[in-house]
């Protein structure tokens, strides 16, 4: 099966044969996934390379931290990226959105305020989970309508801390 994986404004051809063999861009990768905790947390080797991945999948896009760096992933079939080819387009949504904790941490920081206009892709919060500062991001432009946390809360997994519209 074919994927089309957009990171930050990039897209990335991805194949999956049959055989659990993978295809990024063409070229062949090696790639292990195992469930650390039967949920979300991910050992992945890639190329040899490990990587402790969490992952959370929230309105048809994937929130992805490895490193302490936060990606929001959208990821298209075969079938769907042909159907969005020949359909009316899809529509950016004004409504509002929210960024939630994508588990328990404490808040390092909070570089925004109520009213700031903000870029898909900019920090809005910096949380310390696992020993580890994760940066949380705007999953797209708007304003700030509502920050509900502060430097030094702990907040517990699925919580809202920044509202943008």
């Amino acid at each position: 099966m074919k994927y089309t994986a957009t990171v930050g404004g990039q897209t990335f051809e991805v194949e999956i044969t049959q055989s659990g063999q993978v295809a990024l861009a063409g070229e062949p990768c090696s790639v292990d996934l195992v469930s650390i905790d039967g949920l979300s947390l991910f050992s992945v080797i890639v190329n040899n390379r490990s990587y402790e991945v969490f992952v959370e999948r929230s309105g048809g896009h994937y929130y992805i931290t490895i490193e302490g760096q936060r990606h929001i992933v959208r990821v298209d079939d075969e079938r769907t990226r042909l159907l969005a080819q020949v359909g009316p387009g899809e529509r950016p949504s004004r409504a509002e959105v929210a960024v939630e904790a994508p588990m328990p941490g404490l808040v390092v920081a909070v570089p925004v305020e109520v009213g700031q206009e903000v870029e898909m892709g900019q920090g809005v919060v910096i949380l310390e989970a696992m020993k580890m500062e994760n940066e949380l991001r705007a999953p797209r432009g708007g304003r700030v309508k509502a920050v509900r946390v502060g430097q030094g809360q702990t907040v517990d997994r699925g919580e809202v801390l920044v509202v943008i519209e």
